[in-house]
C-alpha cells in the first residue's frame, strides 16, 4: 500500500523526502562536510529513526589500529543530528551534550551500522539515542544526546 498518496503538500516533510533520495548511496555528495568525510551509506530514514552503514578506514583509527573514539562519537553525533534535521522542524537544532560509551573495538575494514532514534521530541529539546554495531551485532559504541532548538531558520531543503 502506498502511504504517500494522501500526503498534503502543506504538511509533507520536505527534508525527509529530500534525504530519502540518498538511500543506498554513499554520502560523498551530502550537504554536511563531516558526513562527506565519514562517507557512510544511508540505509533507512524516517521521522525519528535513521540507519547508516560505515566502513572503518585507516584514517579513522588510533595508533592501536582500532576505530578512534572521537570518530565513533562523530559518527553518532552526525547520525542523531541528521535524524533531528529530518524531523522537519522550522529551526535548526544543535547538540548541547553527547554522552558516549565505547564498548568494543572495531578495526580497518569492519562494516558498522549506526542506528539512531528519537526518545522524546519536545518543543525546544529533542532527546536521542545512537548505537554503532558491527556485522555480528556487537555494540561498538552508544550515545545519548540532547539537541536544543536554535534561532537559525532552516531552508526546506539544502541550497534553498
Amino acid at each position: 500500500m502506498n502511504t504517500h498518496s494522501h500526503i498534503d503538500p502543506q504538511t509533507e516533510n520536505k527534508r525527509l523526502s529530500f534525504l530519502r533520495q540518498f538511500i543506498g548511496r554513499p554520502m560523498d555528495q551530502h550537504f554536511s562536510p563531516v558526513a562527506k568525510w565519514l562517507n557512510g551509506v544511508l540505509l533507512s530514514i524516517e521521522e525519528g529513526a535513521m540507519e547508516v552503514e560505515y566502513q572503518v578506514r585507516e584514517d579513522m583509527c588510533n595508533p592501536m589500529g582500532t576505530l578512534h573514539g572521537g570518530i565513533a562519537a562523530t559518527i553518532l553525533d552526525d547520525i542523531v543530528g541528521t535524524m533531528v534535521y529530518a524531523l522537519g522542524r522550522e529551526f535548526g537544532f544543535t547538540s548541547v551534550n553527547l554522552n558516549c560509551d565505547f564498548l568494543n573495538p572495531a578495526v580497518v575494514g569492519d562494516v558498522l551500522v549506526a542506528k539512531s532514534a528519537v526518545i522524546r521530541a519536545g518543543k525546544n529539546i529533542v532527546h536521542v539515542e545512537g548505537r554503532l554495531v558491527n556485522g555480528n551485532g556487537r555494540m561498538i559504541a552508544k550515545c545519548t544526546s540532547n539537541l536544543i532548538q536554535t534561532a537559525f531558520k532552516l531552508p526546506l531543503v539544502p541550497g534553498q
